[in-house]
């Protein structure tokens, strides 16, 4: 989550019910990204009186699928959910979630936006543009208006640590696992409160990312265009001689100017397009870490370098973020009681309370 102090209150009082009346050990891990205001405060507030939250900060604001990573590497439950805390995506389906998976033996149960009327005109457009463009790129199998709210078995959240990739787009790589897979699906609600982190050009980012991290298919179009830019050159080349030899010579600037201008077009789109994949290349030689882990109040408050968490566990496990702003997470089960919230709670949202009238 990234600079949720207004809703965080909101989620804390729709998820903490939900996860208590699925009558098994969960923990629920949230991921700071980096947030500058106090969300920190909140969370740390809201640990007084719920002692299954769990509360990762990243050092810096890493980005949305970074947070993410990191939520996934630390959970340890036989059941990973990741939902965002902008609560667009309700907790409530997360026992259907985990029921589904149950009863059929799944290990991905995707949450499907069945109704996405609280969205903007242009975000219903851009976004049903996004999916047709990444199920005709990466196949049939990326299930269309699923955001990153969905259930993960262990096997799954294993095979997903194991990858290599440096810039995840987890929406297209849980699908490319092959997992057998349900859906359940909900109604998109607006925010609560707060604003959207997630601007035009950070979802123009995450096209980038997932056309240029799963396709060569922009390589073939440089190709076709190269090839295309030949053969306007040959009509050209022949329109010219043709000229000469019936000496319809004129001065041919104009001619002469606009083919300029389209070869050089077609270079810099070419050139363009390898620069993307050059640039992965670049990032997969670093091998730089996604994220740096300043604080887990599992570890007692140390500080970590990156995090690889390994393990397993018995439970169920939920996480929280902002998918629309910069940072998910996810949940992992521990042996702690789940029981329904008590006055310590109580106690907690009157400090959260004080917090937000100081700010």
């Amino acid at each position: 989550m990234y600079n949720e102090e207004e809703v965080l209150p909101a989620l804390v009082s729709r998820l903490r019910p939900v996860l208590a009346g699925l009558g098994v050990e969960h923990e629920v891990v949230a991921v700071d990204d980096g947030s500058t205001d106090r969300t920190a405060e909140l969370l740390a507030a809201f640990r007084l009186g719920w002692p299954q939250l769990r509360v990762i900060g990243l050092r810096r604001n890493s980005g949305h699928q970074a947070a993410l990573t990191a939520g996934l590497d630390r959970a340890v439950g036989a059941y990973v959910v990741s939902i965002d805390a902008d609560l667009q995506d309700p907790p409530e389906k997360i026992p259907d979630m985990l029921e589904l998976a149950r009863a059929e033996s799944l290990d991905i149960v995707y949450g499907i936006r069945a109704d996405r009327a609280s969205d903007t005109g242009f975000k219903r457009w851009t976004a049903g543009l996004y999916y047709r463009l990444v199920r005709r790129l990466a196949g049939p199998s990326v299930p269309a208006q699923a955001g990153d709210f969905r259930l993960l078995s262990r096997a799954a959240v294993d095979a997903l640590k194991a990858l290599p990739d440096q810039q995840r787009v987890y929406r297209l790589l849980v699908p490319w696992l092959g997992f057998p897979s349900g859906q359940v699906t909900y109604e998109r609600a607006p925010r609560p409160a707060g604003q959207s982190k997630y601007p035009l050009g950070r979802m123009i980012r995450l096209a980038v990312d997932s056309v240029t991290g799963f396709s060569a298919a922009p390589l073939r179009i440089a190709t076709w265009l190269g090839g295309f830019a030949f053969l306007v050159c040959l009509g050209l080349m022949v329109y010219t001689l043709s000229a000469h030899a019936f000496q319809h010579t004129v001065p041919g600037w104009t001619s002469l100017f606009i083919g300029v201008l389209f070869i050089g077009a077609v270079q810099l789109v070419c050139v363009g397009l390898l620069g993307e994949y050059v640039g992965r290349i670049y990032t997969a030689v670093q091998n730089r870490p996604t994220y740096f882990i300043g604080h887990d109040t599992a570890a007692g408050g140390q500080d970590t370098a990156v995090g690889a968490g390994t393990g397993a566990g018995d439970g169920t496990g939920t996480g929280t973020g902002n998918g629309n702003g910069n940072g998910t997470g996810a949940g992992a089960s521990v042996p702690s009681p789940a029981g329904p919230p008590t006055g310590s709670e109580d106690a907690a949202a009157r400090v959260a309370q004080g917090l937000r009238q100081g700010s």
